[in-house]
């Protein structure tokens, strides 16, 4: 957030003439390692049978989900695909509530009725995590008009995948956001793989941030594995929308450890591949490496954290695996009402 950058400590690191004090570089890192360690336990809570239905986790993508947040303010709207527990982990959202959501339990963030899929806090200005491929991109550009509509300036961060960017409602919102210069920043996360097709197997034009020109969207490409770059990247586009400029297209080039879901074995991809990646390109290791060498901490005192984070997680499981299951009579809830005239109560008579 822009607020963010105004710290008291001198200490930090300059990445491209912008500064990271070493407070917001320890609050980067420890978002950062917080979501892949939750990622890692909600997969094996998944393998436990705990958690059921899809789950889709975003180990490998951390700095795309802590770099925008940093950019943003927390006004902005911000909503997403079904890959979305690091984003509103990011958001600030309560972990607890995160997992009960994923564990169906009453205390979760919708209640234990939306699942992995779909989490929401109206509190953080996170609407949203959408089950359906592209879904979020018309509701993204909703928000972009209200925002307008209203005059308060909030920006609309509505995120997809190298997948979704293949929908034809994405492109019907690109068309609409630019014609009426709605303050939208699209933001493709390009893990390289939708499902289990490469983007080159199912992409035409595999620069996807061009996907906008012929609508006259501009676009930028982000190393999204950098989460300085990120931040700083994210901070230019955010601006450029909340200026009156329009939409701007961001494809983060990042890479997802684990397969498309749960079920997927990954299998479409080699071994090397991932491990090129996870060695040299980790965000987490990256950023901790920088850190080492600007004498802002230690390998000690990164390994320290790492044990602190895995005892809050574990924390956090327990807190939420002692939590009711929602009652039956909330099933309704929040779908169906009868104060809108013409509208059917609940139960219906069949027959």
């Amino acid at each position: 957030m822009a607020g963010k950058m105004k710290q008291a400590s001198t200490a930090g690191i300059t990445h491209e003439g912008r500064f990271y004090s070493e407070e917001r570089l320890h609050a980067m890192h420890d978002m950062m390692l917080f979501i892949r360690r939750f990622e890692e336990k909600a997969g094996q809570m998944y393998g436990l049978k705990k958690i059921g239905g899809f789950c889709h986790l975003c180990n490998g993508q951390e700095a795309v989900c802590v770099g925008m947040e940093e950019a943003s303010e927390p006004t902005d709207y911000m909503l997403t695909s079904y890959r979305d527990h690091g984003h509103v982990l990011a958001r600030g959202s309560d972990a607890t509530e995160v997992m009960a959501e994923l564990l169906g339990r009453a205390g979760g963030i919708v209640g234990g009725k939306g699942g992995s899929m779909h989490m929401f806090d109206i509190k953080k200005n996170f609407v949203g995590g959408n089950g359906i491929v592209g879904e979020q991109v018309p509701i993204g550009i909703g928000f972009g008009f209200a925002s307008q509509y209203r005059d308060d300036k909030r920006v609309s961060i509505t995120i997809m995948g190298d997948g979704g960017v293949n929908q034809g409602a994405v492109y019907e919102s690109f068309n609409m956001a630019a014609l009426w210069k709605l303050p939208v920043v699209f933001v493709i996360e390009n893990n390289q793989y939708a499902m289990g097709t490469s983007l080159s197997r199912a992409s035409a034009e595999t620069h996807l941030y061009k996907r906008g020109i012929s609508f006259k969207v501009p676009g930028m490409q982000v190393d999204g594995m950098d989460v300085l770059e990120v931040e700083r990247k994210m901070f230019e586009a955010i601006e450029h929308a909340r200026s009156g400029e329009g939409p701007i297209i961001v494809e983060m080039m990042t890479y997802r450890y684990r397969g498309h879901s749960m079920s997927d074995p990954a299998t479409y991809r080699t071994r090397d591949e991932v491990d090129e990646w996870r060695s040299g390109r980790d965000p987490i290791a990256n950023l901790q490496n920088r850190m080492i060498e600007a004498d802002l901490a230690t390998e000690d005192f990164f390994k320290q954290k790492d044990k602190d984070i895995k005892k809050e997680v574990t924390s956090v499981v327990k807190a939420a695996e002692a939590q009711p299951e929602p009652d039956p009579s909330v099933l309704w809830d929040d779908i169906i009402t009868d104060e809108i005239p013409g509208a059917y109560p609940y139960p219906r008579q069949v027959g």
